[in-house]
């Protein structure tokens, strides 16, 4: 039997052996720091068609809610950088994140083998895992956590690894000692503001998600893009990562070691007249188990066709 003052060691090697690279532990509790900022962020309507951030509003704010007698929140991250690039510098282009499977299928199996784990080796413990699929506030916990610091584009930045990774949560009912906040180290530097193409960090620390383009690119589900975005997209057709490219912390960025976030040879190789005409039986083979998806076929289109117009 694992004694109380072993659990943080024993589920951190564990987990580090399932991939994740930092791992943080936090006190179930209210966000009570959060709950006013996330009330003006919504509404200022920063989450434009996202109308799920809206809902379950004290769910988001509270994990007790989602897990009966929840005493411990565990943040974890898991990289996903790498150096590969699409071939052609004409093409539009996809986020880092996206080139391999999609990161909810990779990242839930890993969290589902290490609750048993935990509950194998400690007892009967009550959790859930999850992964940007339910009302969780997770860079707020990974930041009380302190495996990292809110950057000014709003993205969790870990002082070794940069942000080029995913966050993952498993709420549990088990008490174990919380670590604390870290410093945030972005200091003056407002690189990603002013890199941002389409103004959509309105202010450090604040994103119009309205305005952010991996919302216009895959959130948004008008048949048509604002015109106003025309010419402010820099050639981006699924999600963005211009405001983690310039950011100084990602040059500590470190090649993930994950066989099935590796990219597709067939999907860098296409060239801008692959994509523009490629047809709705080449998306569903190409994007097999991907998160671009999510956009579907006809959400790509648009955005390819949008990228393109005179």
């Amino acid at each position: 039997m694992i004694a109380k003052h072993q659990y943080k060691h024993f589920i951190s090697t564990k987990a580090k052996e399932l991939g994740f690279f930092h791992i943080g532990f936090s006190k179930a509790d209210f966000l009570e720091e959060e709950a006013p900022r996330l009330e003006n962020w919504l509404d200022q309507n920063y989450h434009g068609e996202m109308a799920y951030m809206a809902n379950h509003f004290d769910k988001r704010l509270d994990p007790r809610l989602l897990v009966d007698d929840a005493k411990t929140v565990i943040s974890l991250l898991f990289n996903y950088y790498t150096n590969e690039e699409q071939v052609d510098p004409e093409a539009p282009k996809i986020s880092k994140y996206a080139y391999g499977d999609d990161y909810h299928d990779v990242i839930k199996a890993k969290l589902k083998e290490l609750i048993a784990y935990i509950q194998d080796e400690i007892g009967e413990v009550n959790g859930r895992g999850f992964v940007d699929s339910a009302p969780v506030m997770d860079k707020a916990w990974a930041k009380k956590a302190g495996i990292g610091w809110l950057g000014k584009n709003s993205n969790l930045i870990h002082p070794k690894k940069g942000s080029f990774f995913f966050i993952a949560d498993l709420i549990i009912d088990l008490e174990i000692e919380a670590d604390g906040p870290i410093k945030d180290y972005c200091g003056t530097c407002t690189r990603c503001i002013d890199a941002c193409p389409t103004d959509a960090i309105i202010q450090p620390y604040v994103v119009n998600g309205s305005k952010c383009i991996s919302y216009l690119t895959i959130e948004l589900k008008d048949e048509l893009l604002p015109s106003e975005f025309k010419g402010k997209m820099d050639n981006w057709m699924f999600g963005c990562d211009i405001c983690q490219d310039v950011c100084p912390w990602n040059r500590f960025s470190v090649l993930h070691q994950e066989e099935r976030f590796q990219a597709k040879p067939s999907l860098l190789e296409l060239s801008k007249k692959d994509w523009l005409d490629l047809q709705e039986e080449g998306f569903q083979i190409l994007f097999k188990g991907s998160p671009v998806k999510r956009t579907k076929f006809s959400g790509l289109k648009r955005n390819i066709t949008f990228l393109n117009l005179p």
